[in-house]
């Protein structure tokens, strides 16, 4: 059975999308970009802040739907710029110190908002 996810804590889907879906033991959160949801807003500063920002709205999303970055089992990182690839894995490698999950890294022309990351996220309990 279908259920969608949602919570106050992440931003609000900017599209015909829900934050997360879970289904079977398996969560499926959409991509997240770096909006601080109290503000609505991109947050200020280049890939580290942003980077962070989606790890705050990736756990949210995780909490509300009762699972942990232990539970994470594929990530899906999209890039505005592969020079940003460095100082964004050694963020995200510090939310997965253990048995990080399986993932894959890819530059994209263009990303909403302008924004510099996006990252989508699979758990299973």
């Amino acid at each position: 059975m279908k259920k969608v996810i949602n919570t106050k804590n992440a931003p609000a889907a900017i599209g015909p999308y829900s934050q997360a879906i879970e289904v079977n033991g398996t969560l499926y959160i959409s991509g997240q970009v770096p909006i601080n949801p109290e503000t609505g807003k991109v947050v200020d500063g280049g890939i580290n802040e942003q980077t962070q920002q989606v790890m705050h709205n990736i756990e949210a999303i995780l909490q509300e739907a009762g699972y942990t970055f232990a539970d994470v089992v594929k990530s899906t990182c999209l890039l505005s710029d592969m020079t940003n690839f460095a100082a964004m894995n050694a963020i995200y490698g510090s939310y997965y110190k253990e048995n990080p999950p399986a993932r894959a890294a890819f530059a994209v022309r263009e990303l909403p908002l302008g924004v510099l990351v996006e990252i989508e996220t699979i758990a299973v309990k």
